[in-house]
């Protein structure tokens, strides 16, 4: 009995590589803080969409009239006016969609950017939190096999895309964050899955 006990733990410990993907607490796969520089491109974002949202305004708002000499004829001024409607109106859409761009891309990369990345206890849920907007933070937890890495860590320079089932974009990952158990992202968060 002893000698059956003796060799059932041995077994257990030769076994216990293969189940290292099942940790039994929380385990940190990677970390990023850059909440500073979340901030500063909320700040950006939000003072370019007020900037571009004013010009816009400012474009719709009709010229002061000037004085005309009383010699031009009032074809030509109706001409002249419609000319002056048409770019204003332009202008205003112009700028917009400018401010509207600025504004959503500032906000989809800080929604996207990977601030940390936990394996829950027994290996089957991965907790994301990204940056979000002025770097407030925001986390979500997600099935294990619905998460796919798009990329070795080692093939990417500078981010990591990471695909999680039933959301639109990628999830980016900057190399230049800490993957404190490198060994384990690798086999878990890291490895290529068909969603």
């Amino acid at each position: 009995m002893a000698l059956w006990r003796r060799c059932s733990g041995a077994l257990g410990l030769l076994l216990r590589p293969l189940h290292a993907g099942t940790p039994p607490r929380d385990v940190l796969l990677f970390e990023h803080e850059r909440s500073r520089f979340f901030a500063i491109l909320g700040v950006f974002c939000a003072a370019q969409s007020i900037f571009w949202a004013s010009l816009a305004l400012a474009a719709l708002s009709p010229p002061p009239a000037p004085g005309r000499a009383r010699d031009t004829k009032a074809s030509d001024r109706g001409w002249v006016d419609l000319r002056s409607a048409l770019w204003r109106y332009g202008l205003a859409a112009g700028c917009s969609a400018v401010g509207t761009l600025v504004l959503g891309a500032g906000l989809i990369f800080s929604l996207r950017s990977v601030r940390s990345v936990m394996l829950r206890a027994g290996g089957q849920q991965v907790t994301l939190t990204t940056h979000a907007p002025f770097g407030l933070g925001a986390c979500f937890t997600v099935p294990l096999n619905q998460v796919s890495c798009m990329a070795h860590r080692g093939e990417v320079p500078a981010m990591l895309p990471l695909k999680v089932k039933g959301r639109r974009f990628y999830f980016l990952l900057d190399k230049a964050g800490h993957f404190p158990n490198a060994q384990l992202f690798d086999s878990t968060v890291g490895a290529y899955r068909s969603l």
